[in-house]
């Protein structure tokens, strides 16, 4: 991020929320008064216009000038320039070729890590609509966010950041903290800007131009304030850097003790050079086995080792699946390397806010606002690939089938049957166990958000009230190249050379998929109706030290949420294979199949707040300038889980005039979403190691250790089931700071700022699920026993499974079916931490003003409580049953974990001399260790730690001529052009922390009018 963060003074500090530092800030031609006479500075966190303990509450604000100065493009931008955001799970290309991912324009809020349900995203003061489209948290449950990129960054007044839990006085997701953005609604003049930039040595551009406009009435009762953002970038793909290429990420491990490992491999084993398994018995050519006794095979090319028949010029067929960690590791995909797969996608975003308000002569004031946001993003995925869960059959009389019928339809004799089979002329048929199409998949996803919002507000019996309507839509249509496995088993049982040949490596002319290939879309739309009236008053009475404040009101609101799933996926078309006769609920390819999902919900709210001074400054004490209490509360009933009641409890103790204590104690809750409640039973693949397979070949000594167990990583079927007993989190959050302000440094050195806040969060039954990973863990302990899991759901072991078992000591185990798992409550988190702030903001000088701004986060404690089942895991591990090498997810130790970063800082320096500005921003997140890869004995890698530098140089022209009231600026992000760290990942880094971007170069050329 480019520019002067000095609004983050407030960041831990919250100096920045004094009533005179949240003035609205309008262009330079917007010099006329504000239109509202009612317009107290309400800020949040509190209810109470005018209340003096918004000074005491932990609440980072960043105003117009210091958002404007950042280049931010998008909420997404914003947000990752604040150290207390933590990792961003939703992304634009999140998910790969999963339409079960959230995807496209969209980007998560995440404050303190928390995870993304926690934090609550209003737009001037009010809530807005969640993004529709779910997926599944670090917990595996589906969650939903706020779109930080729907939010207008080109028309925000300034965006407030309350760190600290509010469910006591906002509600429900409140528990981390609270993101306002308050838009600006008193623009009298407009501006309207260019900026193009480019990422230097890749294909990353993007234009966006911005504008605005606001008229007065000649009366200055009305004002109509109109924003509009338009936005186009080409993102960034997996061809612009040399270390985006390559899935095989063992380069980058080179010269460290993690070289060699086949984990370091992350091409994928799903590819084009497909596992098959004949439907019959074992295959022989003239004597040489073909199959394994359970009739497993794969083609290769012929430079491979171990061919047992040709089937074609360079191609030829080997018993047993691909030995993907070994000799076949070339057989793995790599479409990054062919393709330009979306690292982030392109994306053209429009963005529309309109604003307006009246005073009326009764004392009455009517504001209103309208919004549109839209985007399309468009990206590139890995090609369409099996899943366990849905094998494909091959028939007999397919064309290119070597094991197929000796004679075509027209009598003629098959050339691509292999001669000298031990099966009868008719051939048998072949199951794709494991395959990826050759074809990348296009995906575009059309992202909607609507806004209508009218309200009235006055003053009246001494109270500042008011009352509004609100309704927000949200609405995602996710379009994608998908297959259908009807249409594809047609094509595979054509008996023509037209007919699809898996057998080949990928050899396939795109015109062949188009055959089976169709649009696959998946259509969610959330909705949020909501009525809401507040009243306050700043002195409601007095008392020995002052006047108390006190706000209450009422909220309602009905929340909706629709998941339509493909017609394909949702069971409205099935598949039967015409061969074994098996019966599939759904009838796209590699997709699990997922019911369409509705839920509402309608909840009713009541809240209280009272600011009660103790202790005034007229009162003369020694060491207690002032002292200041919050007490609030909130009662809230939902119609599908019963009522809650949460308070807050808040402390301000200025010393003497500089120096503030201040400390807060909350209860919060956090009710489940409507996919997590109405949920039925839904299926989800992921790749997953099934550790009983590598302990057989230990044991039998095919394979040398468990750190190379990655070929035995599969894809894996989880049937996790909704819980209409679900009950909401509850958390405890306190904190305690203080913020120093030395008053007795003279004011020709600047104005200097200090401040630390040390914060908690106690959270209890954290929803979640025990994972299809950690079941297969127990299944590899308990089958070392003597026992089993019956969460996991075996097929009977086949012959090869019996000989890969023999002499193990172990009872074979055959292929994974699924995993059940239904979401629960789980166990206790806690996480504790502390946030630094510094600030220094020079006067006037000869030589210009200069402004300082450091902000930091250093986490002490992020620990989840393990689960009964879990932690006999861990002692099992510790005792030797489970190897040292397998991660155990789900509990223990999360700071640095994967991410959480232990440290984050951001420091902003900023230099202003007449027409000229120039300003540096850094940012810096410390090492974390990645439980993904491990050496033997358990030593994970660790990501290193990296700053990140930015910089800006701008001119304002005189204001005079053609050139007046015009801005150029020059900035670039990513200075020194860093890699981020290196991770074990398909792309090289970890894309929840760090941005692959290359040096920006970007120019901003404004005027105002």
């Amino acid at each position: 991020m480019l520019a002067s963060l000095s609004g983050l003074g407030g960041l831990a500090a919250g100096q920045a929320v004094q009533p005179q530092a949240a003035e609205p800030v309008t262009a330079p031609a917007a010099t006329s008064p504000s239109v509202s006479t009612l317009d107290q500075i309400t800020v949040v966190g509190s209810q109470i216009k005018g209340a003096k303990t918004a000074a005491i509450l932990p609440v980072a604000t960043l105003q117009a000038e210091q958002i404007e100065a950042t280049g931010a493009v998008s909420g997404d931008d914003l947000y990752r320039s604040i150290p207390q955001m933590g990792d961003v799970s939703f992304s634009g290309t999140n998910g790969g070729n999963s339409s079960n991912y959230a995807r496209g324009d969209i980007a998560s809020v995440n404050l303190r890590g928390l995870g993304v349900g926690n934090t609550l995203l209003l737009i001037n003061g009010r809530r807005t609509v969640v993004h529709p489209t779910s997926q599944a948290d670090g917990n595996l449950v589906p969650v939903l966010t706020y779109n930080a990129n729907a939010v207008p960054v080109s028309n925000l007044r300034r965006v407030e950041v309350l760190l600290d839990g509010a469910a006591a006085i906002y509600g429900t997701d409140a528990v981390a903290g609270v993101v306002n953005n308050v838009l600006r609604d008193d623009m009298d003049g407009g501006t309207i800007s260019v900026q193009k930039g480019f990422g230097e040595g890749t294909d990353l551009s993007d234009v966006g131009i911005n504008g605005m406009w606001g008229k007065n009435s000649e009366d200055l009762r009305s004002n109509i304030t109109i924003a509009f953002n338009y936005y186009n970038t080409t993102g960034l793909n997996s061809l612009d850097h040399n270390w985006t290429r390559d899935g095989n990420r063992a380069a980058d491990f080179a010269g460290t003790p993690f070289e060699g490992l086949a984990g370091t491999d992350n091409r994928n084993t799903n590819s084009p050079w497909g596992n098959f398994t004949v439907v019959g018995p074992r295959v022989s050519k003239n004597g040489t086995w073909l199959t394994t006794t359970a009739g497993a095979f794969h083609v290769q090319p012929t430079s491979n080792s171990g061919c047992a028949a040709t089937i074609a010029d360079g191609l030829c067929v080997q018993s047993g699946s691909k030995a993907t960690s070994g000799a076949d590791a070339n057989l793995r995909d790599n479409q990054q390397g062919q393709y330009p797969l979306s690292i982030s996608p392109d994306v053209r975003r429009l963005n529309l806010f309109v604003t307006g308000k009246h005073d009326f002569d009764n004392g009455l004031s009517f504001f209103s606002e309208a919004g549109v946001y839209n985007s399309r993003a468009y990206s590139l995925q890995n090609g369409v690939n099996t899943i366990t869960a849905l094998p494909m059959t091959v028939a007999a009389n397919n064309y290119w089938n070597p094991f197929g019928a000796m004679y075509l339809p027209d009598g003629s004799l098959n050339p691509n049957r292999l001669q000298g089979l031990n099966i009868g002329a008719n051939g048998v048929p072949v199951t794709i166990t494991s395959y990826r199409f050759e074809r990348p998949t296009r995906i575009e996803v059309n992202n909607t958000q609507v806004r209508a919002l009218a309200g009235l507000r006055g003053f009246h019996y001494g109270f500042d009230w008011e009352s509004a309507a609100l309704y927000s839509a949200a609405r995602v249509k996710d379009t994608q190249d998908a297959v259908s496995m009807s249409l594809f088993q047609q094509s595979l049982a054509n008996p023509t050379a037209s007919a699809y040949n898996p057998f080949c490596g990928g050899c396939n002319d795109w015109d062949k998929l188009d055959q089976f290939f169709y649009k696959a879309q998946r259509q969610s739309k959330t909705e949020l109706f909501l009525w809401d009236f507040k009243a306050s008053r700043a002195d409601l009475f007095k008392t020995w030290a002052g006047g108390v404040g006190m706000a209450a009101g009422l909220e309602v609101r009905h929340e909706t949420q629709r998941d339509d799933r493909d017609a394909r996926v949702d069971g409205s078309v099935t598949f039967t294979d015409a061969i074994t006769g098996v019966a599939y609920p759904s009838d796209m390819y590699g997709v699990s199949p997922t019911p369409d999902t509705y839920g509402s919900r309608t909840v009713a709210g009541l809240f209280a707040e009272f600011s009660v001074p103790l202790v005034s400054p007229e009162m003369n004490i020694p060491l207690v300038r002032s002292l200041d209490l919050q007490l609030a509360g909130r009662a809230e009933r939902y119609n599908d889980f019963g009522n809650v009641a949460k308070p807050k409890v808040a402390l301000g103790w200025q010393v003497f005039d500089g120096l503030t204590l201040r400390s807060s104690w909350a209860k919060g809750f956090r009710a489940p979403n409507l996919e997590q409640i109405n949920a039925t039973v839904v299926s989800r693949s992921n790749t997953r190691t099934d550790y009983i397979q590598c302990e057989a070949d230990k044991r039998n000594g095919a394979q040398p250790a468990f750190s190379n167990c990655g070929g035995y990583s599969y894809s894996t079927t989880a049937r996790r089931s909704g819980n209409p007993d679900l009950k909401p989190e509850t958390s405890t959050n306190t904190s305690a700071g203080l913020v120093f302000q030395p008053r007795f440094i003279p004011e020709n050195y600047g104005r200097f700022s200090f401040a630390v806040d040390y914060y908690k969060y106690e959270q209890e039954g954290i929803i979640g699920l025990f994972g299809e990973g950690n079941a297969l863990i127990l299944d590899y302990m308990l089958r070392q026993q003597g026992g089993s899991n019956a969460a996991v759901v075996r097929a009977d072991a086949t012959a090869d499974d019996i000989a890969r078992f023999a002499g193990t000591g172990l009872d074979p185990a055959g292929k994974v079916l699924y995993v059940t798992d239904q979401y629960v409550n789980l166990e206790p988190q806690t996480l504790r931490g502390v946030d630094y702030n510094f600030s220094w903001n020079s006067p006037e000088t000869a030589i210009g003003r200069f402004d300082v701004s450091v902000t930091g986060t250093h986490l002490i404690e992020f620990y989840r409580q393990r689960s009964p089942a879990l932690q006999a895991l861990e002692d099992a591990k510790a005792g030797g049953l489970v190897d040292p090498s397998i991660r155990i997810t789900g509990g223990g130790d999360l700071i640095g974990n994967g991410g959480n970063p232990e440290w984050k800082w951001s420091g902003t320096l900023t230099w202003r001399y007449q027409q000229f500005s120039v300003g540096a921003n850094a940012r810096y997140a410390s090492s974390y260790v990645e439980n993904g890869l491990t050496l033997a004995d358990g030593t994970p890698w660790t990501v290193k730690s990296q700053t990140l530098a930015n910089a800006f140089v701008k001119y304002d022209f005189e204001r005079e001529g053609w050139l007046s009231n015009v801005a150029v600026k020059i900035g670039a992000k990513n200075i020194a052009n860093k890699r981020p760290p290196i991770a074990d990942d398909v792309f090289g880094y970890p894309s929840g922390v760090y941005q692959a971007n290359p040096r920006y170069w970007y120019v901003n050329v404004s005027k105002a009018f």
